[in-house]
């Protein structure tokens, strides 16, 4: 078994007159050795049962390099189809360089009919879209001058302003479950990107994975990575009804432990952990992974 690196949300409801609380969480989980914080997307209210604010992570985690030195810094996960590739490729490699090439782009398709209407994309369009868009950013990433021509963008010896600090560009972590999701990791993906999954589902996906990859021999090359509820015993907090808790509804250290052991022999290399939501929980409950969880598996 590998050891796990372990990462944690920090899509919380921060206190509005109080900016630098997500500041001071992000600084504490570096303090406490975790690998990164992430910050996810949705741009209208609506759709969550947690009580968290929606920032948007490319500013939330350019926020978060100038409170940090050392920890990553994960969008979990950025919807592709909102952005034109161009910008977007510009503003991951700005925040790659203000953060010394600390970002890590998780990506997906997005699932929310009001954001697509709101930024004036179909919704019908998101799979087509995201594969477009990371196309190009590819290519903007590694190609000085960049050619691409896609369903929706096409790019003729574009230079990028910014240049990488990142060979090749950030790490590509590429969110889903679908066989088409499987494909697009393989295709664009420095790893796969699964939610709440458990260790016989895990086994399933790197099976698809070592399927799917069989005629590149690309499964090897792609990480299997996570995101992972828990609401440890003691804590306010609420992980959402439809999601798989780690170590059950009423975990214990013990459970937990198992319960990520099990993903780590399964193939788990990395998991970001979804903490309690409730206002001054976060810190405390990334203390009690850090001493209850953290030691037996890293």
């Amino acid at each position: 078994m590998s050891p796990l690196n372990f990462g944690v949300s920090l899509q919380q409801r921060w206190p509005l007159d109080d900016a630098p609380a997500a500041f001071r969480a992000a600084r504490h989980a570096e303090d406490l050795g975790f690998d990164h914080v992430a910050a996810g997307q949705r741009l209208l209210e609506g759709g969550y049962d947690a009580d968290i604010h929606l920032s948007d992570p490319l500013v939330m985690l350019s926020a978060l390099a100038a409170a940090t030195t050392r920890i990553r810094l994960l969008t979990s996960v950025l919807v592709m189809p909102y952005y034109p590739p161009t910008l977007l490729a510009s503003q991951a490699a700005t925040l790659d360089f203000v953060s010394g090439g600390r970002l890590i782009l998780g990506v997906g398709t997005g699932w929310m009919p009001a954001d697509f209407d709101a930024v004036g994309v179909s919704l019908r369009e998101r799979g087509s879209r995201t594969d477009d868009h990371l196309g190009a950013v590819k290519a903007l990433w590694t190609q000085r001058p960049a050619n691409f021509d896609g369903r929706f963008t096409t790019l003729r010896d574009a230079q990028l302003g910014m240049p990488l600090v990142t060979p090749g560009g950030p790490p590509v972590w590429v969110g889903g479950h679908s066989d088409t999701a499987l494909r697009r990791a393989l295709r664009f993906g420095d790893a796969w990107y699964v939610s709440a999954v458990d260790a016989d589902e895990l086994t399933g996906m790197r099976r698809r994975l070592r399927e799917a990859a069989a005629d590149t021999g690309d499964a090897d090359r792609v990480t299997i990575t996570s995101i992972q509820f828990l609401s440890p015993p003691g804590f306010p907090g609420e992980v959402p009804s439809e999601r798989r808790p780690l170590g059950g509804r009423k975990p214990t250290a013990a459970s937990v432990v198992d319960d990520l052991g099990r993903l780590a022999e399964a193939g788990l290399t990395v998991c970001t952990l979804w903490l309690p939501s409730a206002e001054g929980a976060v810190e405390k409950a990334m203390d009690w992974v850090a001493t209850e969880v953290m030691p037996q598996l890293t």
